[in-house]
């Protein structure tokens, strides 16, 4: 019967070693800087409880410093501004694609993209192609449409 305690809390402890070395993101708030070339810092609060995967991928290619130096590839004034390798053969970890967590791939995030949310962006019509490339919502103007459509996952707090 010892032997079978000490099993499971060994399984425990196991289980448990991801969210206590903190290599995993699954549910509440997390910030992340992101230095931007030519323009500064920029930092994001991240909401896991809406897009758990999405956040858990981005914390980690931030905290591998993926994103420092990076520059906005795509400015739409008065729309978005994107960042992220454009070229993915560059940068280790840019090619890795996730889930797209958005209401028309059956994942209930309810965050809209007004304003300062941050969210994935994507390769066309493939809902599972979300890599490293991110958008920062810049007006609440023509936005509506990409709720339910792109993973927003939080929203600029500073720069």
């Amino acid at each position: 019967m010892k032997r079978v305690l000490s099993l499971l809390a060994a399984i425990a402890l196991l289980l448990a070693l991801p969210t206590a070395c903190g290599k995993s993101y699954t549910s509440g708030l997390h910030h992340a800087v992101i230095h931007i070339r030519d323009y500064g810092d920029v930092t994001v609060e991240l909401d896991a409880d809406q897009a758990p995967i999405t956040v858990d991928h981005f914390l980690k290619l931030a905290e591998s410093d993926f994103y420092n130096g990076e520059v906005f590839h795509r400015m739409q004034p008065g729309f978005v501004l994107q960042g992220g390798a454009s070229d993915t053969s560059t940068k280790e970890g840019a090619s890795k694609t996730i889930k797209g967590e958005f209401l028309a791939n059956g994942v209930n995030n309810t965050i809209s993209h007004t304003r300062g949310v941050i969210s994935m962006a994507r390769k066309g019509n493939d809902m599972d192609s979300a890599s490293n490339q991110f958008f920062i919502v810049l007006s609440d103007n023509n936005t509506a449409d990409l709720d339910g459509l792109y993973a927003g996952f939080g929203h600029v707090s500073e720069g």
